[in-house]
């Protein structure tokens, strides 16, 4: 086995360790109420919108924390960045399980959210430097499979960990697996690997002559007031706030809304708020091999562009048809179709990143991000205070069909083969 194929496995469990620790709040909501909301006579509504505040804090400092780490990531190295990144987001999933009340829970989790910022875009300076172009769209759809397949495991995962060692508990053990993972990244992984002993000569021959080259920027430094000023830029982040915005209704409130709309035990609704998140994974896989098998064929541009359309009209479609079921697993299945869909974006939107961002890569995917966990901070409040106000879930689904439907028009005038130059961010 190649080196490089061994740091794609290393990068799935980084990624699958980072949604199980995101996702485990979600699964913990019962507990979490109870212990902080369950003497002052709260309704479930008002509940509700108190937990959606503590699941739209992390979002908020997850994506305001995207592009600083981003320029870390470019200047430091993936090596010592997203060492300093699994230790922090680690201790704070155990400072999680040590919260003492409802605003020491909301500082933790902000916290937390910035403390998780830089993992994707270190990954995505890893895969600048560690993969040639034509494998960049698997490795990506391999990396983000993992963060749905860690998902989907936290549902059942906590539910059984709460029960074992109650909810504090489980937020502990956890936070001490991750900073395992922590130590053996900095110990295992280098920054190039052209330093690496384990990495053979003919390996390191054959990623130097067909990965991406750095190209000189005609304006070093890339600050997030030029990064934006690209339409290039601006189409991608509104594509990926569109795209996160469906996504996150599942890692966030789907094991809740199976469970209080079908009268469903925490067991049941765990393993069906799991069932998306593996239809995420499954179009994650495909869709790298889709980004890849077009690029091959000759088709850099459509090999970006036509499965992130593909995707977004499934994901319209299919939540639409969700809500016009009337058994948990009829509308699961079709949210399973359209979180498919939705994840069928990520690895042409994160191999567009790269392709337009080269030695900017993770400045460039920061920013990007930092775009999507808006969406997400949206979905966290808008799910809850939606239901409150009409009285049904149906104006969420669409509203999120109607943004699929718009990112659409986004990619169509996206354009990964044209960088990011001094030129166009001034222009």
């Amino acid at each position: 086995m190649r080196a490089r194929h061994i740091l794609v496995i290393g990068t799935f469990l980084i990624s699958l360790l980072l949604y199980i620790d995101r996702a485990c709040i979600s699964a913990a909501k019962g507990p979490i109420v109870e212990t902080f909301f369950s003497g002052e006579g709260m309704t479930e509504e008002e509940q509700n919108k108190l937990f959606g505040w503590i699941l739209s804090i992390f979002t908020l400092g997850y994506a305001l924390g995207q592009t600083p780490s981003g320029v870390f990531a470019d200047r430091y190295g993936p090596r010592r960045v997203l060492t300093v990144v699994i230790a922090a987001w680690s201790a704070l999933t155990a400072v999680t399980g040590a919260c003492w009340n409802y605003l020491s829970m909301l500082v933790t989790r902000f916290l937390f959210g910035v403390g998780e910022a830089g993992a994707f875009p270190g990954l995505a300076r890893a895969t600048f430097t560690w993969f040639p172009v034509k494998e960049r769209g698997l490795v990506t759809g391999i990396n983000f499979s993992a963060s749905r397949l860690g998902g989907a495991a936290a549902f059942p995962l906590m539910v059984g960990l709460i029960e074992t060692l109650g909810w504090r508990g489980a937020f502990y053990s956890l936070g001490g697996a991750g900073l395992v993972v922590a130590a053996l990244w900095y110990w295992l992984f280098r920054d190039d690997p052209l330093d690496h002993a384990g990495v053979s000569e003919a390996e390191k021959a054959h990623i130097a002559e067909h990965r991406q080259k750095p190209v000189e920027s005609a304006f070093g430094k890339l600050p997030f007031s030029q990064i934006v000023r690209s339409a290039n830029m601006r189409r991608t982040m509104g594509q990926y706030f569109c795209s996160n915005f469906t996504f996150f209704f599942c890692l966030g409130w789907l094991f809740t809304h199976v469970k209080d709309t079908y009268g469903l035990t925490s067991g049941e609704a765990g393993w069906l708020a799991a069932m998306p998140l593996l239809g995420g994974a499954a179009g994650n896989w495909f869709s790298g091999w889709f980004v890849d098998r077009l690029y091959s064929k000759g088709h850099p541009v459509a090999s970006r562009r036509l499965p992130a359309i593909i995707g977004f009209s499934l994901a319209a479609v299919s939540l639409l048809l969700s809500v016009h079921m009337d058994t948990a697993a009829g509308a699961v299945a079709f949210l399973t179709l359209a979180i498919f869909g939705a994840d069928m974006t990520l690895s042409p939107s994160w191999s567009f990143c790269v392709d337009i961002g080269g030695s900017h890569a993770g400045a460039v995917s920061g920013t990007m991000n930092m775009a999507g966990n808006l969406g997400a901070f949206v979905t966290a409040l808008a799910f809850p205070y939606l239901k409150a106000w009409f009285g049904s879930t149906m104006p969420f689904f669409y509203i999120g069909a109607a943004l699929n439907i718009l990112a659409v028009f986004f990619w169509l005038g996206m354009r990964p083969n044209q960088p990011l130059s001094a030129a166009e961010i001034k222009g």
